[in-house]
């Protein structure tokens, strides 16, 4: 399945549905985007210069690219991997702090957010409302990732506990973490801590969350973009495994080149893409689909 494409980006919704039939529980997975994002280009790609330089100092946008959230269609469920910008973000001046944290942010980033690119305008697309989400996970807790955090008040909302840790140290706003707008009244938040696997075919992660408590939805830790971020595996009988890869790299292919982004630990996005690439290795034809990948759309399409 796919939607009509947004300018350069081309098809930015695409459906992987399982074979009728499928034993599996996971019968679709989906992807839909909230709008897009101009960043730097040393964000995705890196750069030898230390952030506050070229953040400070960059004159150059990347092309717009998506803001990326996963449908999972699941027998007990429905999942979300992000819930995507809201829209806020473009029509509220206010939404954004003031001082050197609203300086940072419009320095790092421009988003394009229109009507139509909504949490709830793009369910709509595939025949769902926020009311029908069952389950939240955010990879990570930077503002293009939680933007749909005010339309889930009944959804359960899952994030690693080291990531919900960072809300608690001092000047979250500075360090990427909007905590008025994840803080939310009403929220149901669970943080998780990953639990010692012995699955040789996840190696070499050896901890990982069972979301589903069958096997086909597993958090695996990738810290480094943000000390608690992580990655989806998804399990599918008959179609290859999916890796939901969050901002551990913003494209497959810098991912398999070994460029690392710009914005993070470097030697803990080091380990975590060096076991993302091991795990594809164990995982046959793993399909590894970041947040901001222009290409994951055809890609999970094809898989």
């Amino acid at each position: 399945m796919r939607a009509p494409g947004r300018g350069s980006l081309g098809p930015v919704t695409a459906m992987s549905r399982a074979e009728p039939g499928s034993p599996g529980p996971v019968k679709a997975v989906s992807v839909i985007s909230t709008g897009t994002v101009r960043i730097r280009p040393e964000h995705p790609g890196g750069s030898r210069a230390p952030l506050p330089w070229w953040l400070l100092t960059s004159r150059r946008w990347t092309p717009p690219q998506p803001i990326n959230v996963y449908v999972i269609e699941h027998a007990r469920g429905l999942i979300l991997f992000d819930t995507g910008q809201d829209r806020a973000s473009v029509t509220d001046s206010g939404y954004f702090p003031g001082g050197l944290p609203g300086y940072l942010q419009r320095r790092l980033a421009r988003f394009d957010v229109g009507e139509q690119d909504t949490l709830a305008a793009q369910l709509a697309t595939l025949g769902y409302a926020p009311a029908d989400v069952d389950i939240a996970i955010l990879s990570h807790l930077h503002v293009d990732h939680v933007g749909g955090l005010p339309e889930l008040a009944g959804s359960r909302l899952l994030v690693s506990a080291a990531e919900w840790a960072q809300l608690a140290r001092p000047a979250p706003e500075v360090r990427g973490f909007p905590r008025r707008h994840i803080q939310l009244p009403g929220l149901r938040w669970q943080p998780v801590t990953p639990e010692p696997v012995g699955d040789p075919a996840l190696a070499p992660f050896t901890a990982a969350t069972d979301v589903m408590g069958d096997g086909s939805l597993l958090l695996l830790p990738t810290p480094g973009h943000t000390p608690g971020s992580v990655s989806l595996l998804v399990r599918r009988t008959g179609r290859p495994p999916l890796l939901l890869a969050g901002d551990l790299t913003f494209g497959a292919g810098l991912l398999a080149s070994g460029q690392l982004p710009g914005i993070g630990s470097r030697r803990q996005l080091a380990d975590s893409s060096r076991k993302a690439l091991a795990l594809a290795r164990q995982q046959p034809g793993l399909v590894i689909l970041p947040a901001h990948d222009p290409t994951a759309a055809a890609r999970l399409l094809d898989s």
